[in-house]
């Protein structure tokens, strides 16, 4: 069997890009040879700062032999038909042309074509061309005056099959057997005629680490070492160490200093400027846990003096970079919060939704609300939310917008704001990601949710929701961390109930509805304000504006500039009032947490269908579904809970079968007058007890309790089934048994919707 080695080499492939690419072409590649009819065996794919490379072993000399059979007309065809399949087959004679019968439509014509395959040197050198000049980079340039789009000029092409070069051509560049080492280190180029070869040939001679699996464990492994040696411990960054595998063929990690006065900086504003600029590694020392005046740099070069000029070079630009953050630093310091937040009513956050400015006093008023059910002081949760977004306007933010809430709690702190608050400010955007930690300080709580609820509730006043996979405004991100947050730390807000102290969303949409109201009125957006009028309506179903009621404000200018109030709604007095004529828009919104907390159960292991039961009661307490999923696998995963699933089953499979024959047979109370037998009268006592002490244990919360209040239906259960005949020729009696039935099933679906169970 033979292989097939192929290297495309450029100009430097950025890192984040190297690694889908080395799939992609190895993809493309085995893709091709399979639509060729060619079976291969290993695959090889490499990616690295200049070059793809994939090798296939096993492969034939030529693709297989194909017969093709076409199906001609009956053999009592008429001519004409007869000469049109000669044709279409390339046949020169009907002799030519096999006959088979088929017992329905009797005789009839193939034609029987033997291809031979082809030499696999030509389908290799028609197949690369088509992949290379269809390869899709996220970004990619042309060059000189070729037609050819690549991620960076293209310079070399190795293919070789066999050990032989495969003869092709891409725009001007035509393939060799030849590959290129470290520009410094092995050149070459060095002549290859197998993988084996390639790959020692560039390790030994060239300085390349061809594999990104054996540079990523050599630059770690190289970066503990030099600081073990000097008695410190790198800062962990597998972004950054990714990253650097895809800067460098021949790594060499060194250890630089740096002075130490930059450490009077926020450590996130040294690291990241390491990080982002320079992408180095932070240094700490391990017996304070403090940053160190070191940092970690990985060489594309071995240096002849060890490396002290690089590191001293890349000293004195690191220096560049931190003397401009320490000016940044200072001048920021000197600012205070309040003016710098003066600013946000300059910078839109959504046209429809007014300034960042407009955003912070919903959010102040939001978080002042949620404070109390967060365990939050309302002053200090206000006053966070008023000064959590103006760092945006910071020197240090505008060089570093990864540091955006993190330096206002630094700027707080130092202007004496309490801990509670500079903390909220820090926090308030957390969780960015889902190995993010989320706040859990009661006021950093109050204002991260106010920020996120808002966000989303505006989104969804403007109806500008997530659709597909297109999220420009990370909504998914948004919802994802209020679930997180409330879960975490099992804070107990409703999202779903029409309990009027509990629905916080309602709330944050009467502020977002009040600004919005009154944007569209001072900009004259007849437009805007008609869409907002047939949104929201009273509880009464009445739409809360009218278009007169805008004609008369504006004719009036009946508004309130500096409250930013056009009408007031109370939203206290009618939290359900934002109602969309065709849906609920909270309902849809609290779908949209719904489908992000199932997401982040089914993440935690959580089986799906155990979820879309609990989820079916209507329950908007996020920490109580969870505890209700979690107490339902635990009961589902014993004895009782497997047999009582399986008599819900039975019971529910012949109400439903009842239901379409008679309705009303299955509907209304038991009579337990009606009973004859011990099994039913049995059956009903037992289903009271269960109800009774479940409901008790459901009103403290005792999920446990409940399933196993439950769990005493099983025999009853049981016996009924296999006592009791349900169909009785009595209708009486079949009806009242049938009733029987939907107390059992009424029972199950105060913990859960049993017919959503699998099993």
């Amino acid at each position: 069997m033979a292989e097939l080695l192929l290297e495309l080499l450029s100009e430097e492939i950025p890192a984040r890009m190297q690694a889908k690419a080395e799939a992609d072409l190895r993809d493309a590649l085995t893709k091709g040879l399979s639509e060729a009819g060619v079976a291969y065996g290993d695959v090889v794919a490499r990616s690295g700062p200049r070059r793809l490379m994939v090798a296939i072993s096993g492969l034939p000399e030529k693709s297989a032999d194909v017969s093709e059979e076409k199906k001609g007309p009956k053999t009592d065809a008429p001519e004409k038909a007869i000469e049109g399949f000669l044709r279409g087959a390339g046949l020169s004679s009907i002799d030519e042309a096999q006959v088979r019968s088929d017992p329905k439509k009797g005789d009839f014509y193939v034609a029987v074509r033997e291809i031979p395959g082809r030499p696999l040197e030509d389908i290799i050198a028609g197949l690369v061309p088509e992949i290379v000049r269809g390869f899709h980079w996220l970004k990619s340039m042309r060059w000189g005056r070729g037609e050819l789009r690549w991620v960076r000029p293209l310079q070399r092409i190795l293919c070789v099959f066999n050990g032989k070069t495969v003869e092709l051509e891409i725009d001007g560049l035509k393939s060799g057997n030849e590959t290129e080492g470290h520009r410094v280190h092995g050149r070459g180029p060095f002549k290859v005629s197998s993988y084996a070869e390639y790959k020692e040939t560039l390790q030994e001679k060239g300085f390349v680490a061809i594999a990104r699996e054996d540079r990523r464990l050599l630059i770690e492994d190289q970066a503990h070492m030099v600081c073990a040696q000097a008695g410190l411990e790198l800062v962990e960054d597998k972004g950054l160490l990714e990253e650097v595998t895809g800067l460098a063929e021949w790594p060499v990690v060194i250890l630089g200093e740096m002075d130490p006065a930059f450490l009077s900086l926020p450590p996130e504003v040294v690291q990241l400027s390491m990080r982002t600029h320079q992408k180095y590694f932070a240094v700490r020392n391990p017996e304070t846990g403090e940053l160190a005046p070191n940092f970690v740099v990985v060489a594309n070069i071995e240096a002849s003096d060890g490396g002290k000029s690089i590191a001293a070079g890349n000293s004195r630009v690191l220096s560049a970079r931190l003397d401009d953050a320490r000016f940044f630093w200072e001048q920021d310091k000197s600012t205070p919060l309040e003016k710098m937040a003066e600013k946000l009513a300059t910078i839109d956050f959504k046209k429809e939704l007014g300034t960042i400015a407009d955003k912070v006093e919903r959010v102040a008023a939001l978080a002042r609300e949620l404070a109390p059910k967060v365990g939050a002081d309302p002053d200090m949760a206000e006053r966070a939310a008023r000064l959590a977004k103006a760092d945006l306007v910071s020197g240090m933010v505008g060089e570093f917008p990864e540091l955006q809430g993190v330096m206002g709690g630094y700027y707080a702190r130092e202007q004496g704001e309490t801990d509670a608050v500079a903390t909220a400010i820090a926090e308030h955007y957390k969780p960015q990601g889902p190995s993010d930690a989320v706040p859990t300080e009661p006021v950093a709580i109050a204002v991260a949710l106010a920020d996120k609820l808002d966000t989303l509730v505006g989104f969804w006043a403007i109806d500008e929701k997530p659709t597909g996979s297109k999220d420009p405004f990370a909504l998914r991100r948004a919802a994802l961390g209020v679930v997180r947050i409330i879960l975490e730390n099992n804070v107990r807000l409703d999202l779903r109930s029409e309990s009027e102290t509990d629905v916080v969303v309602a709330k944050a949409f009467g502020h977002v509805f009040n600004k919005a109201l009154y944007i569209a009125f001072t900009q004259k957006n007849a437009a805007w304000a008609a869409a907002l009028e047939n949104r929201f309506f009273s509880a009464e179903g009445n739409p809360v504006l009218t278009a007169k009621d805008v004609e008369e404000m504006w004719e009036e200018e009946a508004y309130d500039p500096p409250t930013g109030k056009l009408y007031n709604l109370d939203i206290r007095d009618a939290p359900h009032q934002f109602i969309e004529r065709d849906g609920g828009v909270l309902g849809d919104l609290a779908e949209f947490f719904a489908d992000r907390l199932k997401q982040h159960l089914r993440d935690q292991g959580a089986r799906h269908d155990l979820i879309d039961a609990v989820f079916a009661l209507g329950e908007g307490d996020l920490v109580l579904i969870v505890k209700r999923v979690e107490a339902l696998a635990a009961f589902l995963e014993t004895e009782d809970g497997t047999n009582l699933l399986a008599g819900y089953k039975r019971a529910a499979n012949i109400l439903k079968a009842e239901q379409k024959k008679d309705g009303a047979a299955v509907e209304g109370d038991v009579d337990a007058s009606l009973f004859e037998q011990d099994e039913e009268r049995t059956l009903h006592a037992a289903i009271e007890t269960a109800v009774s002490r479940a409901d008790a244990a459901l009103q403290a919360e005792d999920f446990a309790a409940a399933m196993a209040a439950l769990a005493e239906l099983r025999g009853p259960v049981d016996a009924f089934f296999d006592g009791v005949t349900v169909n009785a020729d009595d209708e009486k009696l079949r009806a009242n048994r049938l009733r029987l039935l939907t107390s059992i099933r009424a029972a199950l679906f105060r913990v859960a919707d049993f017919s959503k169970i699998a099993g």
